[in-house]
């Protein structure tokens, strides 16, 4: 009996002590488990905008305009220096530039492709030639790529406070 209630104790704080730095979280949605990774601020897959019916509301929108929004996309590219950035696809060639609240968290690097759903505020900004040329350095750009940006561009920003990455 000494002996059991040992074994038991000993379990309880192997697993107990067991630390988990990735949360995944489990919804059921008509029959299907869709697992995601969390990055951020918790946050909850429901209430998120398509991609494409943000690129709606971004269109009416002026630089300085924000609005706080959940939105669900697929991810074009991720800043291969160190995920601090990622742009998601909105539809008709146009994307969004995402960056994450404080540089508070960063995304994985090899994410292109996946979907994923951000929580935070959505804004239009005026971003400078030199700002351009940082990004498109940490996009592996060309040398010719980077010195063709030579104007100031009206862009779709989004600040992420949270990000579910949808896992297959």
């Amino acid at each position: 009996m000494k002996n059991i209630l040992s074994l038991l104790l000993l379990v309880f704080i192997v697993v107990s002590c067991k630390n988990e730095t990735k949360t995944t979280e489990v919804t059921e949605t008509e029959n299907a488990e869709v697992a995601y990774a969390s990055f951020g601020d918790k946050i909850e897959s429901d209430n998120a905008i398509k991609a494409t019916e943000m690129a709606e509301r971004f269109q009416s929108m002026q630089v300085g305009d924000s609005v706080s929004t959940k939105i669900v996309g697929k991810v074009n590219e991720v800043c291969q220096a160190k995920g601090c950035w990622m742009r998601v696809d909105l539809g008709n060639d146009e994307e969004v530039m995402v960056k994450f609240k404080d540089y508070g968290f960063f995304m994985p690097k090899n994410i292109a492709g996946k979907e994923v759903i951000m929580n935070g505020h959505a804004y239009v900004s005026e971003v400078s030639v030199d700002e351009q040329r940082h990004y498109a350095e940490d996009a592996g750009k060309s040398e010719e790529e980077i010195a063709a940006i030579t104007e100031p561009k009206r862009t779709y920003s989004f600040m992420a406070d949270g990000v579910l990455l949808i896992e297959e």
